[in-house]
């Protein structure tokens, strides 16, 4: 079982990343949050993983840091919550406003992440309701308001684009090209219109 993974970043995109560790280059699936995290290509870097057999496949998924790798094995522990999925869910809301909208049961915010349908949500909360809400607690004290003004724009409108049917890499990628041409300042609204008119 690999649980981290150390070595020089090859490649990097919204969804994987290529590492070259000891000569072998390893595909590594990850979410928004550990791309976001990630240093520049040509640079070493350690992801923490969680390595996923199948009969048909070997996959290792990748994490800037251990809570989001625990999570994401809690979230697969859930009926109906594959590895996939629980990439998304884990793309679609930073960790803690995650951990936030399980511990105020509001189904409707997850459910606004694409492949999360009322009844998933639901039992999302049902399942990590009393796990989480001592964790969020926590969570928010360390973090003490660290999300920046453009971190919370950028969420709020990929997760708006995710909500109209785009997937999660291409809507990051959108909104971080507005975000690059100094267009922080703008309702989120337009940075999504803006974002819609690069994808389309």
């Amino acid at each position: 079982m690999i649980i981290f993974l150390e070595g020089i970043l090859e490649d990097k995109h919204p969804a994987r990343a290529i590492i070259n560790a000891g000569g072998i280059g390893h595909e590594v699936i990850i979410t928004l949050n550990t791309y976001e995290d990630l240093p520049s290509k040509g640079t070493k870097v350690r992801l923490q993983t969680h390595h996923h057999i199948r009969e048909d496949a070997e996959i290792l998924y990748g994490f800037s840091d251990n809570s989001e790798r625990d999570f994401f094995v809690t979230l697969i522990g859930i009926s109906g919550v594959g590895p996939s999925l629980a990439i998304n869910i884990l793309s679609g809301l930073p960790l803690y406003s995650l951990r936030s909208a399980i511990a105020d049961e509001d189904a409707k915010r997850l459910s606004s992440i694409k492949g999360i349908g009322k009844k998933t949500a639901e039992r999302i909360i049902v399942e990590l309701k009393d796990k989480v809400s001592v964790l969020s607690v926590a969570e928010e004290k360390t973090k003490s308001g660290s999300s920046s003004k453009e971190e919370r724009i950028l969420n709020d409108a990929v997760l708006a684009l995710v909500a109209l049917g785009y997937r999660n890499s291409d809507a990051y990628t959108a909104v971080k090209r507005v975000l690059s041409a100094g267009e922080s300042n703008i309702p989120v609204e337009e940075i999504v219109r803006k974002a819609l008119g690069s994808i389309k």
